[in-house]
């Protein structure tokens, strides 16, 4: 196990909200190893006692079951580096006098950052085996820029020390994907095009664009959520079995569903896509003001995409693709929606009227699977041949200790467990599909749509979005 870890970005969000909490809960459940360091380096001009002075808090908020001597213990752990990220002689003479120790290095800081930060590393020692790289996403802003990413890096440090993330697939319900999928005979012999109409994955934010509007104003929904982590999802609802859960065998199988996305085309771009833009609306009853991007953007904050998938399992299975933010609710579900049944006996509901079988993963807030089905039970007494949608819940019990994402991905990339990371033939495929989407968009002119803050995006997403969102919008605005 390694037991060092470089923490590049050290004072930004991510970092404070996230990566630091995460490193206390592993310390103080003993999962992390005795003589553990954590170098953290960002370019604010601190200290090392006046970091931890600014860390503190943070900790204490976000942890607020932490002992204050596990806090401390974390603290002592960690000293300051201030660093020029753009300079590889800074970030080389930074990361001395810890490369005889296992190292991480984490760059928790902007793509744009990551090729002379990299080269620092390398000059410095730290990437040179065993040391090990972990990366956020995104990967690039498209093919081109990923490609000179990915070739730049590839030549300081071997593959198989590389840890790309995309937080979602170190959420245990997002794991949970796998284990129901192909664990369970009863879903495994129906996922195909045969028993299946359609499929929606759903990541719904309520929060805007706030503190992002320069990383937001190049990037916009399609490439901040649809590239990273709706596809992941797509993949491992849509994937064929791998052979054994090692990560390369997984991870096969899901460079071949981004492999058999059929491009979009400026013709099906108005028909197969839509893009939107919040304006002023309430959320909750709270204000919410517009987007206003710089000027010339024309990034959408709300992007719906029909993908197909062109192999044995899906092909004319519709994937609703869809990510918005000030949005009414934040949530992340997969909706599996199956076919209607052969032949219909029921005097009513009238067959065309019938609720079909739907199948609910909700990933958050809360974990939850539902199954509907239409049954008797639901109906009037003695009503044998009248049916009602039944929702058959299969809820995560209550009060079961799950670990954060980042949590989960620490301890993996501290073991060298690749399982819940892209590689980089994920990121090249995931890229092509989303450049043909970008670029359907530009040759079509498709128009940015306005929708209020609040409101499940412009009219037209109703085409994109799952049956039980509208059924819940319908019934809130009746």
């Amino acid at each position: 196990m390694h037991d060092t870890l470089l923490l590049f970005g050290a004072t930004g969000d991510l970092a404070q909200r996230y990566l630091f909490p995460s490193l206390l809960r592993l310390l103080g459940d003993g999962l992390l190893p005795e003589d553990f360091k954590v170098r953290a380096l960002a370019l604010s001009p601190h200290d090392t006692e006046g970091f931890r002075e600014i860390l503190r808090p943070r900790l204490q908020q976000a942890h607020p079951l932490a002992t204050a001597q596990d806090i401390e213990s974390l603290l002592q752990r960690i000293d300051y580096r201030s660093v020029d990220l753009r300079n590889a002689d800074s970030v080389a003479e930074a990361v001395s006098g810890l490369v005889d120790r296992h190292c991480v290095s984490y760059l928790a800081i902007p793509p744009g950052l990551y090729i002379s930060t990299c080269e620092g590393l390398a000059k410095g020692g730290a990437l040179a085996a065993p040391h090990r790289l972990m990366l956020e996403k995104p990967i690039g802003s498209d093919s081109e820029s990923a490609e000179q990413i990915l070739t730049t890096i590839g030549g300081w440090i071997d593959e198989d020390r590389v840890f790309r993330l995309d937080h979602y697939l170190g959420k245990a319900a997002v794991q949970n994907l796998i284990a129901l999928r192909f664990g369970n005979t009863l879903l495994e012999a129906v996922w195909n095009r045969n028993y299946i109409e359609s499929v929606h994955i759903l990541v719904a934010e309520s929060e805007g664009v706030d503190g992002r509007d320069a990383y937001y104003a190049r990037s916009g929904a399609l490439r901040d959520m649809i590239q990273s982590h709706i596809l992941q999802l797509l993949c491992l609802v849509a994937m064929e079995p791998p052979a054994s859960l090692e990560a390369d065998r997984i991870r096969d199988e899901k460079v071949k569903v981004l492999r058999s996305l059929r491009p979009l085309d400026a013709a099906n771009a108005a028909r197969d896509s839509v893009r939107g833009r919040y304006t002023a609306g309430t959320i909750n009853g709270q204000p919410a003001q517009a987007y206003q991007p710089p000027e010339g953007s024309d990034v959408e904050t709300f992007a719906g995409v029909t993908a197909h998938i062109d192999n044995w399992r899906w092909t004319g299975v519709p994937f609703h693709l869809v990510t918005g933010k000030r949005l009414p609710e934040r949530t992340s579900r997969v909706v599996v929606t199956l076919k209607p049944v052969t032949h219909w006996l029921f005097e009513r509901p009238h067959r065309g009227q019938a609720t079909p079988n739907r199948l609910v993963f909700q990933l958050q807030p809360q974990e939850n699977i539902e199954l509907g089905l239409m049954s008797s039970l639901a109906g009037p007494e003695w009503g044998a041949l009248e049916l009602q949608p039944l929702e058959l819940e299969l809820s995560v019990p209550t009060g079961l200790h799950r670990r954060i994402a980042y949590e989960r991905l620490f301890l993996d990339a501290f073991n060298g467990n690749h399982a819940l990371f892209v590689r980089d033939d994920e990121v090249r495929a995931a890229w092509h599909w989303i450049d043909s989407v970008a670029d359907a968009w530009k040759n079509a002119r498709l128009p940015l749509q306005p929708y209020p803050a609040g409101q499940w995006g412009p009219e037209a997403a109703a085409d994109f979005l799952p049956g039980d969102v509208l059924a819940d919008a319908s019934d809130g605005q009746a």
